[in-house]
């Protein structure tokens, strides 16, 4: 495969081939949980809508999608620990099971913030999915209902994961170069 940004990569954490076998085990265990209860599937944007796209096909049950956009990071390394919607979502949550999808929990500040903002909606329930966990920069009492895979305290992008808007396209996970984000 032709890749310009495979030269930025310090290593490979999660190939291709893994995380798609594991997001039909995710799939296949969020079926089990919410057949017949029409969930609607909540993306974060940026970063969730690789990783949503491949869940959702993965997960066979009658079922909606919605989009919140929300920021925190404004660029930066390390989350601002501020975190303000700047695209809501567009219909009424009362009484929906949400299966908020994320594309890492990381400080957990997002989705702190956004569990508490859906329970004042009136969701029904919050099931939180992410594609990492990264438990070891957690500064919230949060933790995912499913996770795909844990990773250590790296500098990870790909599947939706960005570096200043780039990267989000590179079909794995993998860990930036230093130099790269050091400059």
């Amino acid at each position: 495969m032709k890749s310009e940004m495979h030269n930025d990569i310090l290593k490979i954490l999660v190939t291709e081939e893994e995380i798609q076998a594991r997001i039909s085990e995710m799939g296949a265990e969020l079926y089990e949980k919410f057949q017949g209860k029409n969930p609607l599937f909540l993306g974060v944007l940026k970063g969730s809508f690789v990783f949503m796209s491949d869940l959702v096909r993965a997960c066979q049950v009658k079922s909606d999608v919605e989009f919140i956009a929300v920021s925190s990071y404004e660029n930066a390394m390390a989350s601002s620990g501020r975190v303000k919607i700047t695209h809501d979502i567009q219909q009424d949550i009362t009484g929906r099971h949400l299966i908020v999808v994320e594309d890492i929990l990381d400080s957990g500040n997002t989705l702190a913030f956004l569990k508490e903002y859906f329970k004042t909606k009136g969701a029904a329930s919050i099931t939180i999915v992410t594609l990492l966990d990264k438990p070891s920069r957690r500064t919230k009492a949060i933790t995912p209902d499913l996770a795909g895979f844990t990773v250590p305290d790296e500098f990870v992008v790909g599947y939706g994961l960005d570096y200043c808007q780039q990267y989000r396209n590179v079909p794995y996970i993998g860990v930036l170069k230093p130099e790269v984000y050091s400059h």
